[in-house]
């Protein structure tokens, strides 16, 4: 199982999960928040092709992680998974389209891959997140979530992997020159996680089992990639957990759970 990102941040998301046994390989793309041509350059930077992928999963419908999800569904007839309200919300009820309805913590299996979607409070119409697993490695994935709640935390415990939002500092938000509506929309219980709320889910787990930790989600105006190791590594400690950060350019590259 290993896993990879496209890039990440509010000009686009993607992360690529793949899983093989044998000669079956499972490769999903959770998430597709840049135009189809330049999806295509940054799984080739992967070395794979569009045509490799075997599903597309949504978070949510907002631009940044949707992008070209449509246009690659139709065109490949990939199987499109979603709730209900981010399918509706984003156009994906069409009728030519292969979409298939998630629910909150219903196990799905997808290939080589077994997939838990579990809820979180943000401000889009019925968000998920997920959870990977090949059943021996798990992935846990938090992109976009305004706090920290008992349940994101139940569902995250015992990964191996975790992919978290770190999406500003507290300080350089308030100091922005953003209005003030939107910081309060950003740093609200329907936005994003900061730094120190990322640090404290981390706190909270159940980490015996962590290899790879990648603070995801940055804000290119406030936050840094030097304050999210900062906070994070104060949670972590001595814990011999390799720590990366995901671009929004460069997303990162594969990392291998075995």
């Amino acid at each position: 199982m290993r896993f990879a990102s496209l890039g990440s941040g509010s000009s686009g998301n993607a992360l690529v999960i793949e899983a093989g046994r044998g000669a079956a390989t499972t490769r999903i793309l959770l998430d597709c928040g840049f135009s189809a041509r330049e999806t295509e350059r940054r799984l080739a930077r992967l070395g794979i092709g569009v045509e490799a992928l075997d599903a597309l999963l949504i978070t949510h419908e907002h631009s940044d992680h949707t992008g070209s999800a449509l246009t690659l569904a139709r065109r490949l007839s990939l199987p499109l998974y979603a709730s209900w309200g981010t399918a509706c919300a984003m156009g994906a009820d069409a009728p030519e389209l292969d979409l298939h309805v998630l629910e909150s913590d219903r196990i799905l299996s997808i290939g080589e891959l077994a997939v838990r979607p579990y809820t979180v409070p943000h401000d889009a119409r019925e968000p998920l997140q997920f959870v990977f697993s090949d059943g021996a490695n798990r992935l846990g994935v938090l992109t976009d979530a305004g706090e920290v709640t008992a349940h994101i935390s139940a569902a995250l415990a015992g990964c191996d992997a975790l992919v978290l939002e770190c999406n500003h500092d507290l300080h350089m938000l308030a100091q922005s020159r953003y209005p003030a509506a939107l910081k309060a929309r950003i740093s609200g219980p329907l936005g994003h996680l900061s730094n120190d709320a990322a640090a404290g889910l981390l706190a909270s787990l159940d980490c015996s089992r962590l290899r790879y930790l990648v603070a995801a989600h940055l804000s290119e105006q406030n936050n840094t990639p030097e304050c999210a190791r900062a906070a994070l590594a104060l949670t972590l400690g001595n814990a011999p957990v390799e720590t990366f950060v995901a671009s929004q350019d460069e997303g990162f590259g594969w990392l291998l759970l075995g």
